[in-house]
């Protein structure tokens, strides 16, 4: 029997989080690297925190969805670039949209087993920075050049390059599995669910409206860190509405009758990143800092996508947390009602509503609207993939804080893949 099994898990505090602002793509941050946007927002946490000494930090774990070749090792070489101590180990991560959510599972992971008494968790994303990929018949001729044994066959393999073999292969936000693009997957869901195109502009002009209301009383204070001078999130957009969202026209699902899904009621493209520390108990009391709320559960789920999702079913492509949620709940012996506050990723307006009702028809009860998204989530800040989850969970648990009293915050986040990643943050 493995000695861990003798071991009771002991609870992982959620302490502090630091990212930069939000932009959209092509634009501010259109020459930031990941590793450049990852090691601003892990400096300013390590800044905020004392982080600097030697042995501060027991690891480092972040990921990025979109990367390069240069981003190897992309965990690593950003403690390197940082403030922290290069001593660190770290490691990279990736689940997609939840890879955020998933760092910081895993580095809590590690807290709750005693591997570890302190961990930062996070993620970067750079879609202005896309990765070209070299055309595969050009690869193909590179290659065989790369393996000829004289001059000659390296110029008779160089000599069949033509001039299509140049075109760079352009990455495409599609699944693989069924070549649609996320948006166009969250149409089929949407007309399975029967979600109004009412309904979405509505959520959306709150997401926007509760962000900047956040901004404006200060939530983001110890959260936020200038960087290429943003302060604030790009695409927030305080007087949105929802006259001025209906006025936009459909951009996904054009192929069937009352498309329902715009621009304004879907997250844009983005760039950015955002970090979180985690520790034990004794790590923040011996440090003197109040944790601002505690992990204690998580839980993750895949969906078949590519039969149910394409064949009109309810099962869609961003349905995970449908079935990781109320499993994680059983578990917990906790309902609906037991949340103060419920955090779920705005990948589209029509996926948080199909959620929602799903979550009703598997037996949940419904999520007073007033606890969601109480300031504002990615419709508003935009969702650069791996940052989001390290986004939320830092914004939850700073709501929580402030509340002031016990509280208990769910957390769903829906990815690529037909995958789910949820968690529980509670502050006793």
């Amino acid at each position: 029997m493995s000695p861990l099994a003798h071991q009771s898990a002991r609870r992982v505090a959620v302490l502090g989080g630091a990212r930069v602002p939000f932009a959209r793509s092509d634009g501010p941050y259109a020459t930031a690297s990941n590793q450049e946007m990852l090691t601003a927002a892990l400096d300013a946490l390590v800044e905020r925190h004392g982080l600097q000494g030697p042995g501060a930090v027991g690891e480092f774990v972040a990921g990025a969805v979109l990367k390069h070749s240069r981003d190897f090792n992309l965990a690593r070489e950003t403690v390197l670039g940082s403030a922290l101590d290069p001593r660190t180990p770290a490691y990279d991560i990736q689940q997609a949209c939840g890879t955020g959510l998933q760092a910081v599972i895993a580095a809590a992971n590690k807290i709750a087993l005693g591997q570890t008494e302190s961990a930062i968790a996070g993620g970067a994303d750079t879609a202005s920075d896309a990765p070209l990929g070299v055309n595969d018949r050009l690869r193909r001729i590179l290659l065989e050049a790369r393996r000829a044994k004289t001059t000659g066959g390296r110029l008779k393999a160089l000599a069949k390059v033509r001039p299509g073999h140049l075109v760079p292969d352009i990455p495409r936000n599609a699944e693989p599995r069924t070549g649609l693009s996320m948006g166009e997957h969250a149409a089929v869901t949407a007309r399975a669910w029967g979600v109004s195109r009412e309904d979405q502009d509505a959520l959306a002009a709150a997401s926007h409206q509760r962000l900047a209301a956040a901004y404006e009383r200060g939530l983001f204070q110890d959260l936020v860190v200038p960087f290429r001078g943003l302060a604030r999130d790009q695409n927030l957009r305080p007087g949105s509405t929802v006259e001025k969202l209906a006025a936009l026209k459909p951009v996904f699902g054009l192929d069937a009758p009352g498309p329902t899904m715009t621009a304004g009621n879907s997250t844009p493209l983005t760039d950015g990143a955002a970090t979180v520390l985690l520790a034990s108990e004794e790590w923040a009391e011996a440090r003197g800092v109040e944790p601002l709320a505690y992990l204690t559960a998580y839980e993750t789920a895949a969906v078949d996508f590519a039969g149910g999702d394409v064949a009109g079913g309810e099962d869609g492509l961003l349905m995970a947390p449908a079935y990781a949620v109320p499993r994680m709940l059983e578990r917990a012996g906790l309902g609906i009602g037991d949340f103060d506050l419920v955090e779920i990723h705005e990948a589209f307006a029509s996926q948080v509503l199909a959620t929602l009702a799903a979550w009703e028809k598997r037996g949940l009860a419904p999520v007073d609207r007033a606890r969601l998204n109480v300031a504002g989530s990615s419709l508003a800040t935009g969702h650069p993939f791996a940052a989001t989850g390290a986004r939320i969970v830092a914004t939850l648990a700073t709501l929580l804080a402030e509340r002031e009293g016990p509280g208990r915050g769910l957390i769903s986040v829906c990815a690529a893949g037909g995958q789910g990643v949820t968690a529980i943050l509670e502050r006793t």
